[in-house]
């Protein structure tokens, strides 16, 4: 039945995609991030549904979108340069078959964020985007703070809708994208049109935003209560009343401490005690083991170049109280431990190159959005008040995953490349509407008339 419906929905977008070719970008969003396939018993399994989508969405915008005044960013033309870069890494790979596995889903991801500013031309398909993006999203989150909320949940035992540990079905990963939303879930809260923002919406917007909270408690996910923190500190630059806030927020916290499942107080206590985790003992062996590959390597290995690691950690454990602690020392050996962090699967696997043009591409969306924020902060115009807000929100989004990803290998995670692709939609918006407001037409002033001498 699933696959049926699927199916449906796809042939109710291809009826409509000769007049609304976006609905087919909308699609692709749709299929990338809830993975239907994956739901998916039989059928969808053997078609190349986002290849479909995608490609549909190609065509229909080369044979009727609006393709006037097109603009292509600086920061199009870098992922265009890492585009081309994975790929040459790809094809001197350490370990060409697994590097091809990897290159089959990145460059996809890559070339979709490249073409989808394209086709954000008007405010609304910027805002059904996001939509589409948040509501995909929330398909996974709110079944994972449903089962959080009725006491499931522990690290790698939180299924969501399926038992699956990749893309946002990864623990990390769904508890850093989950809190890099909150800030365009209120924003649809104040300044949605395609679902007025009544108290219907409202009330959606906040119990979505409570669910997203939840995910990094159901998954135990460490990552995901350093990304709360961040969120927290963010929004204090929009607060009016900051001490009224600060306050309000340690309230929260205090009062959430005792209503905490045990498995997660636990774990995010190993936060401080790094050294006697496996875990973050051997993250630290991998970072340290690809600054020394890539001090051989500049170019990188390729992807999946971390299978070739062999680390040696000290593991420290501490028992006993404080007076009467005993210390314990264990030598761990492993090998192919993945990175565990963006920035290093950036720098192992592309190199001193493909790292710089993956911050670039990330740092420039920071500080394009900052420009937007600064530049519509004060607007006298009521029609430009969404502006700030949307371009504040799409900073502290990429902010939150800029520090979740230092601790997850989510360089080339799909969604953030959707996320960066509709900065560069907003920002060519923003620069369209700037030139069509600031051209005034040449009037040609009429021919003086001679008067008659007296």
């Amino acid at each position: 039945m699933r696959d049926f419906a699927f199916i449906g929905f796809l042939a109710a977008l291809f009826a409509m995609g000769f007049r609304k070719p976006f609905l087919f970008v909308l699609a692709y969003v749709y299929i990338d991030v809830v993975s239907p396939q994956r739901l998916s018993y039989l059928l969808l399994n053997s078609l190349p549904i986002s290849l479909i989508a995608v490609g549909l969405a190609v065509v229909g915008w080369l044979a009727i979108d609006d393709k006037r005044d097109v603009r292509v960013a600086p920061r199009q033309i870098l992922l265009l340069l890492l585009l081309v870069y994975c790929w040459y890494t790809t094809g001197n790979a350490d370990f060409p078959i697994e590097a091809q596995y990897k290159w089959e889903w990145v460059w996809k991801a890559l070339a979709f964020a490249i073409f989808l500013p394209l086709t954000l031309r008007t405010k609304l398909r910027i805002e059904a985007l996001l939509l589409f993006m948040v509501l995909s999203a929330a398909s996974i989150i709110i079944v994972g703070g449903i089962k959080t909320a009725a006491g499931g949940g522990g690290y790698g035992e939180l299924h969501l809708m399926v038992n699956n540990n990749s893309g946002l079905y990864e623990s990390s990963t769904i508890a850093t994208v989950a809190i890099c939303i909150v800030p365009l879930i209120l924003w649809f809260a104040r300044f949605g049109t395609v679902f007025p923002p009544d108290w219907r919406v409202k009330t959606f917007a906040y119990a979505l935003v409570f669910a997203c909270l939840l995910i990094p408690v159901g998954t135990s996910a460490r990552t995901g209560l350093v990304c709360i923190g961040v969120l927290a500190i963010l929004m204090l630059r929009d607060a009016k009343r900051r001490l009224l806030y600060l306050i309000g927020i340690g309230m929260l916290g205090l009062a959430a401490i005792p209503l905490l499942p045990s498995s997660f107080t636990e774990r995010m206590g190993t936060i401080k005690e790094y050294r006697a985790d496996a875990s973050a003992s051997t993250r630290l062996a991998v970072w340290q083991w690809t600054i020394d590959y890539v001090k051989l390597h500049p170019m990188g290995g390729g992807f999946e170049a971390y299978r070739q690691n062999h680390i040696r950690y000290d593991r420290v454990m501490v028992e006993g109280d404080e007076n009467n602690a005993t210390v314990e020392r264990a030598l761990e050996v492993d090998k192919a431990r993945a990175y565990h962090s963006a920035y290093f699967e950036m720098l192992g696997e592309q190199g001193y190159p493909g790292l710089l043009l993956w911050l670039l591409i990330n740092l420039g969306g920071l500080f394009r959005m900052e420009v937007l924020r600064q530049r519509y902060r004060k607007s006298n115009d009521p029609a430009d008040a969404w502006i700030a807000p949307l371009a504040t929100a799409l900073q502290h989004g990429h902010a939150i995953y800029m520090v979740g990803a230092a601790f997850v290998g989510i360089a080339f995670q799909p969604f953030i490349f959707m996320l960066v692709g509709a900065q560069i939609g907003l920002d060519t918006y923003c620069a369209r509407k700037r030139a069509e407001t600031s051209w005034r037409p040449i009037r040609c002033q009429p021919k003086p008339t001679l008067e008659p001498a007296a």
